[in-house]
């Protein structure tokens, strides 16, 4: 009965981590919101003011879903902890393996919602939009691209998330040139804001015959997903569009009627577009949605106090400027080089397992 007697240690000290949990998610200050938010549905008009009604639902999914998590999270604590008590009481062993997953699902889940509170800045709980650009090196750099694409899909799907692909432009041979996914989901920028960056792959060429070990680069953007133009004001006077017929062999990718648009904007000289819907009209609302994601997220990043500020970012997609490593030959390795965090299943991490780098990255922004 040790490992009873052991648990029950256990979750008398992480008590305190799950009452400061419930301190930082500010719950009292999330039901009087709740509480406010349903006031206002019942008001006349409310449901004719669609972008209003929209707003307020979210929101209150969005607190609702909070303090939903936390009573789950303190129920799960106080099950636990009753099974610890039962089992010392009647001497019973046979609850022990029930304990043992119950408190390790418990104790990730609890470090999950902790770094979820880290989550505040002010785009942090949209959702995300990720653009894929592949590096010098023709096929091989192509395919790494494809590759970190199907991995940020399955991350996604991992979460719970969904996504639409807006632009897709296919590879020469293999691989995708370029793309743009957009992630929705409460949180995902505030997640993938980590992933923003140059990733490097070593491995022994599919495409080399000779079997030669090849280093391929890619960039990764990561913007928050903002529909609202009152967020970011963008002067038409600053646009240059353009439409064009979509190019590459696309597949369900894209249409081939010239309905595909380019914007560019012209003080900061940044380049969205967008290919993937049959109509001219939403391919243009998309990529207007992506530059204003975009232009928010250099703002953010580059500490500017208004769009005009921005003068153009260009990341080197090239060796010295990598985020992170992916090692396939002569061993097995992800490594982020910011936070040192690590994984060697490379497998795993190609398969969306990228909570180990986000949590890293977020702990290491909080100065933990």
């Amino acid at each position: 009965m040790l490992e009873f007697e052991e648990y029950k240690v256990k979750l008398n000290n992480i008590k305190p981590m799950l009452e400061d949990l419930g301190i930082a998610l500010k719950l009292t200050d999330a039901e009087k919101e709740i509480a406010e938010l349903e006031k206002q549905t019942e008001q006349n008009g409310f449901w004719e003011d669609l972008e209003n009604s929209q707003k307020v639902l979210k929101r209150t999914k969005q607190l609702k879903n909070k303090c939903d998590g936390y009573k789950k999270l303190k129920d799960s604590y106080d099950d636990l902890y009753t099974i610890c008590e039962m089992a010392l009481e009647e001497n019973d062993e046979s609850m022990l393996d029930e304990l043992v997953k119950g408190y390790a699902s418990f104790e990730k889940k609890l470090q999950d919602e902790r770094l979820a509170t880290l989550l505040t800045g002010e785009y942090d709980s949209f959702g995300a939009l990720i653009s894929f650009h592949a590096g010098a090196g023709g096929t091989e750099a192509q395919d790494w691209t494809q590759m970190l694409y199907r991995m940020y899909i399955h991350w996604a799907e991992r979460h719970g998330f969904t996504y639409k692909i807006l632009d897709y432009l296919d590879g020469d041979e293999a691989g995708i040139k370029s793309a743009t996914i957009a992630i929705e989901g409460e949180n995902a920028y505030g997640y993938l804001k980590s992933e923003h960056g140059i990733h490097r792959l070593v491995r022994i060429s599919p495409f080399d015959a000779s079997g030669r070990r090849h280093t391929s680069f890619a960039a990764i953007e990561v913007m928050p997903q903002i529909s609202d133009e009152a967020d970011v004001e963008i002067r038409p006077e600053d646009l240059k569009v353009d439409t064009y017929r979509s190019s590459g062999a696309g597949g369900q990718h894209v249409n081939k009627t010239e309905s595909a648009i380019r914007i560019t904007h012209i003080p900061s000289g940044v380049v969205v577009s967008c290919q993937t819907e049959r109509s001219q009209h939403q391919n243009r609302e998309y990529a207007m949605s992506m530059l204003r994601s975009r232009l928010a997220e250099i703002k953010a990043r580059e500490h500017l106090d208004k769009i005009e500020d921005i003068k153009g970012v260009q990341m080197k997609i090239e060796w010295g400027s990598q985020i992170r490593s992916y090692v396939f030959m002569p061993y097995t390795l992800a490594k982020d080089h910011r936070t040192n965090f690590e994984n060697g299943n490379i497998g795993a991490v190609m398969d969306g397992d990228l909570d180990g780098f986000i949590n890293a990255y977020l702990a290491m922004n909080a100065g933990q």
